[in-house]
């Protein structure tokens, strides 16, 4: 496992949601926090947390990130070829852009694709929109492009 340095990382909260656990005497909240880092030069990863207040769900997260950063191969400003990936019932399909289109992305996909230093990149979310799943989907997608 590789050590990294954290100043060079960024870190995106993609997702905060307040988790409810219903007891005999009423209802224990907690917070779930799904965070994005990337260095914006081919490493990105994600992370979940969860604790009773927001500030540690997101530490957690940002620890969690961090142990599972992986590394994408960009070719230029953009991805070497297309890519089609599903991850439960989240699809995504990646596609590479001509210099100047920018990140054409919607909701979670697009922090994992800015973090992971991608600047021209056209994508369309097919299935189900879940933070969590599109984040994993688009993730293991990038790991899938063959340099």
């Amino acid at each position: 496992m590789e050590k990294w340095n954290r100043e060079e990382f960024e870190e995106v909260v993609v997702n905060i949601s307040r988790v409810t656990k219903v007891v005999k005497g009423g209802r224990r909240f907690r917070f779930s926090a799904l965070v994005v880092v990337g260095d914006k030069k081919g490493h990105v990863g994600y992370g979940i947390g969860k604790a009773k207040e927001v500030p540690d769900a997101i530490k957690k997260a940002i620890d969690n990130a961090f142990k599972n950063i992986t590394t994408v191969n960009i070719k230029g400003t953009t991805i070497a070829h297309d890519i089609e990936h599903k991850y439960n019932a989240s699809k995504i399909l990646l596609k590479p852009a001509s210099q100047g289109t920018g990140v054409i992305a919607g909701g979670a996909a697009r922090p994992v694709l800015e973090l992971a230093g991608i600047q021209d990149i056209l994508t369309k979310s097919l299935g189900s929109n879940n933070p969590a799943t599109l984040v994993r989907a688009t993730i293991e997608a990038l790991e899938r492009i063959k340099g």
